[in-house]
């Protein structure tokens, strides 16, 4: 039997540079791949919408190899037609479709991603707001959610005020005219006064804790860093931090607005909630 080396002797030249190629095509495919995982992980960190202290956990052990990444597994998988009912989520119509083969079982109008990208000045952080596209699943139900805002509503709303921002870190202290300072007690963001009085301060979805001139971003776990109601009634979760919601500003569904998620009227999440189960494929395009 001839040596593989043999080609090799008998190429010459041709030989080596078919090798030197496959080797080239294996180090660019290398690479390329080194990038989208580096990609990925930038979009996941900035994408944390709703991260509470688990959540964002759950999404660096992912980032690890911990856990598989459901996301990508589920978007490689394909289901027979008509096998199950499925969602299907139109970003040019803004418009979700909730079908069974041929059939429209329920269908409603959405808000989704406006494309925008918000630069932090100063910084060198950005956000891309898209709503990402591919085959998802509805991973988990919930009632009544809990918006824990990402640092970018922060940077969103101090810009539109024309205030700055500052992070209030645990055992940190802000100062406040008159004497009085920020700090985190516990759970919660207080008020201390110069008397030695505390009181903890309240904030949600425009009315943010300001101090000096600055929104306050508070530590994540705070009472203060979650906001009732801006999601509306339900949440479907859909896995790495995107999810369909209802809103506490109906008059955005059916524009592209959104920073990611997938907006719907509290009345279509409601119905959508009593139909969709857990496992639901959502093919957004």
């Amino acid at each position: 039997m001839a040596s593989p080396f043999a080609f090799l002797v008998r190429g010459g030249l041709v030989a080596w540079a078919l090798v030197g190629a496959l080797a080239l095509a294996a180090g660019g495919s290398a690479l390329l791949l080194a990038d989208t995982a580096e990609l990925r992980y930038e979009r996941d960190v900035a994408r944390m919408v709703f991260n509470d202290n688990v959540e964002l956990l759950e999404s660096v052990r992912r980032e690890v190899g911990v856990q598989e990444d459901t996301l990508a597994m589920l978007r490689e998988q394909t289901i027979a037609p008509g096998a199950q009912p499925y969602l299907v989520v139109s970003i040019a119509e803004n418009r979700l479709w909730y079908r069974l083969g041929d059939s429209v079982l329920f269908t409603a109008p959405v808000a989704t991603g406006s494309g925008k990208t918000l630069v932090r000045e100063g910084g060198d952080s950005h956000w891309k707001f898209e709503t990402p596209r591919g085959r998802l699943v509805v991973q988990e139900k919930e009632e009544r959610p809990m918006w824990i805002p990402p640092d970018w509503h922060y940077v969103e709303a101090a810009r539109q005020r024309g205030l700055g921002v500052v992070r209030l870190y645990r055992g940190q202290k802000l100062a406040l005219p008159g004497g009085a300072r920020l700090e985190v007690r516990g759970n919660d963001v207080v008020r201390r006064s110069a008397s030695g009085a505390v009181a903890p301060v309240k904030a949600t979805d425009g009315r943010e804790i300001v101090a000096g001139g600055n929104i306050v971003i508070p530590p994540f776990g705070t009472n203060q860093r979650k906001y009732a109601d801006v999601l509306g009634t339900h949440r479907l979760k859909l896995g790495d931090g995107y999810a369909l919601h209802g809103t506490n500003r109906p008059e955005t569904v059916g524009r592209s607005v959104s920073h990611g998620c997938i907006r719907l009227r509290n009345a279509d999440i409601d119905r959508l909630y009593e139909l969709v189960p857990v496992g639901t494929p959502v093919y957004v395009y």
